[in-house]
């Protein structure tokens, strides 16, 4: 199943590596459609490709650690 998502990182996130930790631990094959990373802010939009419960288990890990998850709905390249 994919999924598609628009996170928000806030400032002390932006030099983690949240997305690969959470593709490798919950087998999640992340697809970046668009991102916009400044010194303060991160956003970016992902289709996340992989088995239901994986994917819900990944989006509730990136809420854990404080990144703004809301699912996108139609087209992501503008």
């Amino acid at each position: 199943m994919k999924k598609r998502i628009k996170l928000t990182f806030p400032q002390h996130l932006i030099r983690e590596p949240v997305i690969f930790t959470m593709a490798k631990q919950f087998d999640v094959m992340p697809n970046i459609r668009r991102a916009r990373i400044t010194e303060t802010v991160g956003e970016m939009v992902l289709e996340l490709d992989g088995a239901d419960e994986n994917l819900e288990k990944g989006i509730s890990y990136l809420r854990e650690k404080g990144v703004d998850v809301e699912l996108v709905e139609g087209d992501i390249v503008e």
